[in-house]
């Protein structure tokens, strides 16, 4: 069967970030240079969205990364590649 490269086919990703830091400001510009698009949620507004995130990752530190039901915390650029398939 042939590899389909749809890109409606990919996982939705969440980037759980804030503004001041740097390896959320690489992990979204990694993403866009890949093609994934993802969601951005600035967990320093949005109190809900920080304790939906420390839930999924039993940590408050940024960025966490969701990728379908699978959680990355910080820049994992060999584990996004793999859940992504890049």
């Amino acid at each position: 069967m042939k590899k389909s490269t749809d890109t409606r086919r990919q996982p939705r990703v969440i980037v759980f970030s804030t503004p001041t830091c740097s390896h959320c400001r690489h992990v979204k510009r990694y993403l866009k240079s890949k093609g994934i698009r993802f969601t951005d949620v600035d967990v320093s507004r949005d109190a809900g969205a920080a304790r939906d995130m420390t839930r999924l990752s039993g940590q408050q530190g940024v960025p966490v990364i969701k990728i379908g039901g699978q959680v990355v915390v910080g820049f994992d650029r060999p584990k996004i590649d793999r859940i992504l398939g890049l």
